[in-house]
C-alpha cells in the first residue's frame, strides 16, 4: 500500500510514513502533507484507486488505536510545539500514522511508551525483494517510485508547472530533470525494423 501511494502520489517516502489520518482526504481525493522537504506542506493527490484500501487501513488503526488506549498506550508523538499548547491531541484518533510501527517503543524525547510510524527500511527492504524476485536487473529504489509518478505524468501530457506543484519542488530546474526521458528518442521511435 506505501509503494503503490509512493507512485500515486510522488510523495518522498518519510512523507509517506509520517502520513496521519487526519491528512486524508476522502471528499476532496487528496492528502495533505505536512513539513515535507524544506519543511514545506503541499497537496498531494489522492488515487481513487487506493481509496478502498486506505479505509480498510484506516480501519485497522482505529482497533490499534483502541487496543493501545485500552493498555494506556493510547499517545502519539505531535509535531512542534503542539504537544505542549494541545496536549489532548496525543490521544485523538486523527493523529494517529497512518502506518504505525508493528511494536510500541520508548519515546526518547518525553519517555513515554508510544506507537510511532513504520521505520524507512521496511518499505526499502520489501522494494528491494520485490526487484530480486521480478529479476530486475537495474538498480531500483523507493525514490524509483517518485521519478515513475514524474515521469509518468510527463509523458500523459501533464504540463512541467502541475508536476513540480505535486512533486512539492521549489525550483522549476529540479523538475526539469524528469523531462530527460522525454528527450530520449530511444524511448519514443520505433526501430525500422520493426514497423
Amino acid at each position: 500500500m506505501m509503494a503503490s501511494l509512493l507512485y500515486g502520489t510522488g510523495m518522498r517516502l518519510i512523507e509517506c510514513l509520517r502520513l496521519r489520518v487526519k491528512d486524508i482526504d476522502f471528499d476532496q481525493n487528496q492528502i495533505a502533507i505536512s513539513a515535507g522537504k524544506g519543511n514545506k506542506d503541499r497537496v498531494a493527490i489522492l488515487p481513487i484507486k487506493m481509496q478502498r484500501y486506505l479505509k480498510l487501513q484506516i480501519n485497522t488503526v482505529k482497533a490499534l488505536h483502541l487496543h493501545d488506549c485500552n493498555n494506556g498506550n493510547g499517545k502519539v508523538y505531535l509535531p512542534n510545539a503542539l504537544n505542549r499548547k494541545m496536549p489532548h491531541l496525543a490521544e485523538d484518533f486523527g493523529w494517529k500514522y497512518l502506518f504505525p510501527a508493528n511494536k510500541l517503543s520508548i519515546d526518547p524525547r518525553s519517555g513515554d511508551k508510544r506507537r510511532h510510524h513504520q521505520h524507512e527500511t521496511v518499505l526499502r527492504n520489501y522494494i528491494y525483494l520485490a526487484r530480486k524476485k521480478a529479476g530486475i536487473r537495474k538498480p531500483v529504489s523507493v525514490h524509483t517510485l517518485r521519478h515513475s509518478f514524474a515521469t509518468h505524468l510527463l509523458e500523459n501530457g501533464y504540463d512541467i508547472r502541475t508536476v513540480q506543484e505535486l512533486l512539492g519542488h521549489k525550483d522549476i530546474k529540479t523538475t526539469m530533470i524528469y523531462t530527460h526521458v522525454l528527450n530520449n528518442p530511444g524511448l519514443a521511435v520505433k526501430s525500422p525494423l520493426d514497423l
